[in-house]
């Protein structure tokens, strides 16, 4: 949801390639819509930094200090030159005051990031790589109609976008991938995943997490 250049003038800011935007445990009390660039997402996850996301112009971040008076959760770095719009708690209240439909706009976003986030954590705190992958075909699969009773499914993601959400390399994910290629639970293209039974990722994702 990109926004005027008159919002701009009163709430941007400005972000060099490499800049830190905030700290994970940091205090804060504002939040972040992008409008040009691209932010990383980190979160230091026993005791090693994840990539969690890469947003682009559109997104938000940061949002969680406008809804709880917590310390920050993640670090937010620039990964190119961005532009973005600058909230905290005043002024957000006085766009939702002034602008009831952008006002829930960004709460629908809100709620959609939180889930996310959450999402997102769930497959970093899993122990090995293979249920890690695993999940993230759950997870990007979760759009889906009818998911809980979906069986084949085509994801249109590369190995590099598996990877990126299981916060590992792309190294460290290919075996089981190739694995699952040489069984035949999966097809693997260049541009996407053909996995031909979630079931068999259901159950592995769950055993693991019981345990």
């Amino acid at each position: 949801m990109l926004l005027g250049s008159g919002l701009f003038e009163k709430f941007g800011k400005e972000y060099s390639a490499g800049e830190m935007i905030f700290c994970e445990f940091e205090q804060g009390n504002d939040f972040y819509l992008i409008q040009n660039g691209k932010v990383r997402i980190s979160k230091i996850v026993k005791d090693k930094e994840k990539t969690m996301d890469i947003l682009e112009a559109g997104d938000i971040f940061g949002e969680m200090a406008i809804l709880e008076e917590q310390p920050r959760s993640a670090t937010a770095i620039a990964v190119d030159q961005v532009e973005v719009l600058h909230f905290n708690r005043e002024n957000f209240v006085t766009l939702m005051t002034n602008q009831p439909q952008m006002a829930f706009k960004l709460l629908l976003i809100f709620a959609r990031r939180i889930y996310d986030a959450k999402r997102r954590l769930m497959i970093l705190l899993l122990d090995d790589v293979q249920t890690k992958v695993a999940d993230v075909f759950l997870m990007l699969s979760e759009k889906e109609p009818n998911f809980e009773n979906l069986k084949e499914v085509i994801l249109n993601n590369t190995v590099d976008d598996i990877a990126h959400w299981c916060g590992e390399t792309v190294e460290a994910v290919q075996p089981p991938l190739n694995h699952w290629v040489k069984i035949g639970k999966i097809d693997l293209f260049p541009d996407r995943i053909v996995v031909h039974n979630l079931n068999d990722f259901r159950r592995l994702v769950g055993t693991k997490r019981k345990d």
